[in-house]
């Protein structure tokens, strides 16, 4: 069973943040505690700080973390939403996840800061690395026969749906080429990330 925590905030956020969780999720898809199922006409500050909060925890991020992706793509030219969601795409942790190697954001995150995942065949042991088009993440060799990996290897953490176009994936050799910028369309995140922008820009 999934940490007691994973399911409330799973249940709270509306979103199964974990495989685990779905079950629990799908079976009470309401908010915990006794008033969860009432429902409620949340206003436009409630509606904007949920989807921030769901943004955050789908990239297990802490909220000084975001502030920071946020600052910068506000900067950026574009659509300042779409471009928040790139940013947190390309963490390490999170290409990480998308390519298979990793089951869920918090094994991906651990892995990375373990020391097992190199970038261009040298060791980087920050989750929030930013990979840049062309790197290549690779499952280090003292690393492969770790049981994690060799489940990952034979695809047993595959996505439920396709590989992002933005990935090139060998899963049999643990590797993973960012070929370009991912695009949000492609982006798997739950989220409306006009409504995270308009709470940063209260």
């Amino acid at each position: 069973m999934p940490t007691r925590p994973k399911v409330r905030l799973s249940r709270a956020l509306g979103i199964p943040l974990t495989p685990k969780s779905t079950r629990y999720f799908e079976r009470r898809p309401y908010p915990p505690g006794v008033h969860g199922r009432r429902r409620r006409n949340p206003s436009d500050y409630r509606l904007r700080l949920l989807e921030k909060q769901r943004l955050r925890h789908q990239y297990d991020i802490r909220e000084r973390q975001l502030r920071r992706v946020v600052d910068e793509a506000f900067r950026s030219p574009g659509r300042t939403g779409e471009i928040l969601i790139e940013l947190l795409e390309r963490r390490l942790d999170a290409v990480v996840l998308r390519a298979g190697f990793a089951r869920t954001i918090y094994q991906a995150r651990q892995m990375v800061s373990h020391g097992h995942i190199t970038v261009n065949g040298r060791k980087v042991d920050i989750p929030s690395y930013r990979m840049r088009p062309g790197e290549t993440v690779q499952v280090r060799e003292a690393a492969r026969e770790k049981p994690p990996f060799v489940l990952a290897a034979a695809g047993a953490h595959a996505p439920a749906g396709p590989i992002p176009p933005y990935l090139d994936v060998r899963l049999p050799e643990l590797t993973a080429t960012l070929t370009r910028e991912p695009q949000r369309a492609e982006v798997p995140v739950i989220c409306e990330e006009q409504l995270v922008v308009e709470y940063y820009s209260r």
